[in-house]
């Protein structure tokens, strides 16, 4: 099977990760829960394509389709998916996700108009939550917890408790630079100290490979270079793009789309000026910026 292939990670006898290489851009993680006669999805994919591979995957082990989604949070490449699985499914996610995907619409289609995405509805969630929701896939307990606005406004992490999983969504990228601008630098942190405390062994990023605590570290350590470089950049009255320029990603080089720093400024820079967490930010100045670093080309969508 071709590296480039989406692959079933069995983690227990009830649960599979559904991994999609590399990770990069528009390439998440999904992943379910099934008993055999109920199934629970985790997220979705960018296309209706690779939608629908998620789904031939899932039916191939023997699963129902789910009468159940769960969207970590409310970006296309763990959304878009959603309506291939609806009417059948219910969508579940935190309340600000089902917001945040009704205002942000096709959003992928705004940053990469030219990938084919297919035939695309968006579908918010219609079940949501504020803090924590316990839901039952079959026999197995799926904890939902909603970390604070960390790489979004409306995350939620998914813990299965009794077969130590979690499904961090895009608080952790395996092998990949986190993504910021749309959250926050400091809730992100404080959703990594909670990610600790729910003690999982297996660990399920929101891109990369499946992994285990130990990637807690590393993000946190990608997260404080970050809050470095900003507060060195800020104070010198550097903008973002300069702060980045002059320190490049430091140590943090061999890690997949290392533009991300500059987008991570933005909002480093943001919480320094004192603005809310979560406060948006202009996207065109952002994903502009990115392509700058990026020698002056788009960041490609690889879906």
């Amino acid at each position: 099977m071709p590296a480039t292939d989406p692959y079933l990670v069995r983690l227990a006898p009830a649960v599979h990760a559904y991994i999609q290489p590399d990770g990069g851009w528009c390439l998440n993680n999904a992943g379910f829960v099934s008993d055999g006669v109920s199934t629970l999805l985790v997220d979705t994919a960018a296309t209706e394509r690779r939608a629908h591979a998620l789904r031939e995957a899932l039916l191939a082990t023997g699963a129902p389709l789910p009468r159940t989604v769960v969207n970590t949070h409310h970006h296309g490449d763990h959304t878009y998916g959603n309506s291939v699985f609806v009417p059948g499914a219910t969508v579940v996610g935190h309340d600000t996700c089902r917001a945040e995907a009704l205002a942000a619409g096709l959003q992928l289609h705004l940053v990469w108009p030219d990938n084919d995405f297919g035939d695309i509805t968006v579908t918010a969630p219609t079940l949501t939550y504020s803090e924590r929701l316990t839901l039952h896939a079959g026999g197995t307990e799926v904890r939902l917890i909603h970390p604070g606005v960390a790489h979004t406004t409306g995350d939620s992490i998914v813990h299965l408790p009794e077969h130590g999983v979690v499904f961090t969504g895009d608080l952790v990228f395996q092998g990949g630079t986190p993504f910021l601008p749309m959250g926050s630098l400091s809730g992100s942190l404080r959703a990594l100290d909670l990610l600790r405390s729910l003690g999982a062994d297996t660990v399920v990023p929101g891109h990369g490979p499946v992994t285990d605590p130990s990637a807690y570290d590393a993000t946190e350590s990608y997260l404080r270079y970050v809050a470095e470089v900003a507060e060195a950049g800020h104070a010198k009255g550097r903008t973002p793009l300069e702060a980045a320029r002059e320190a490049g990603p430091g140590a943090f080089g061999a890690l997949r789309e290392s533009e991300r720093l500059v987008a991570n400024l933005h909002r480093a820079y943001a919480e320094l000026d004192g603005l809310p967490e979560g406060s948006p930010l202009d996207p065109l100045l952002v994903f502009g910026d990115m392509a700058v670093i990026n020698g002056g080309k788009t960041v490609a969508c690889h879906a």
